[in-house]
């Protein structure tokens, strides 16, 4: 059986409200985030990606996804975090200054066909983002290249990778 939530007159999948989005794209990250690298947003320490530092405000007050560890870092992975913060471009902007030349930014994001994640439904998403302002953002700075940015997925979230020039 299938277990879902109703919200607007509309099914979803209970698991979509239970948290820990990043344990359906750790599979995908494991191929490319490799080495020394940080997990930002993981709300949980048992919720990094396998082998990243953890950074969350929610556990640790040295660290947050606008102040980070010293150092260069192979990759930085983030799984439902961007649409929380106040400045997502500052982030970005930010968090690839922190990683080294080939390193990987590895982002998973709720989709906007998901109602219940929606800022207005949601209070504690500021923003909406889609796969084509990722990709839009990624392409502009000229930081990346290799970008790759999926569609919706079963989670109702998508995948937004890049590698770092």
């Amino acid at each position: 059986m299938i277990e879902t939530i109703s919200f607007n007159g509309r099914e979803y999948p209970k698991f979509q409200s239970e948290g820990n989005a990043a344990k359906y794209a750790i599979p995908f990250a494991k191929e490319l985030c490799k080495g020394d690298g940080l997990d930002i947003g993981c709300m949980r320490k048992e919720w990094a990606f396998p082998g990243a530092t953890p950074i969350d405000k929610d556990f640790l007050d040295e660290w947050d996804a606008y102040h980070l560890p010293p150092g260069l870092f192979d990759y930085i992975f983030s799984s439902h975090c961007l649409e929380h913060l106040e400045n997502w471009v500052s982030a970005l902007d930010y968090w690839a200054t922190k990683i080294r030349r080939g390193g990987v930014l590895f982002l998973y994001l709720p989709h906007y066909n998901q109602e219940y994640w929606r800022p207005w439904s949601n209070k504690k998403h500021i923003h909406a983002l889609s796969a084509e302002l990722l990709t839009d953002y990624l392409n502009d700075r000229k930081t990346f290249h290799k970008i790759f940015c999926s569609g919706r997925d079963l989670n109702d979230s998508f995948y937004c990778i890049a590698e770092k020039k």
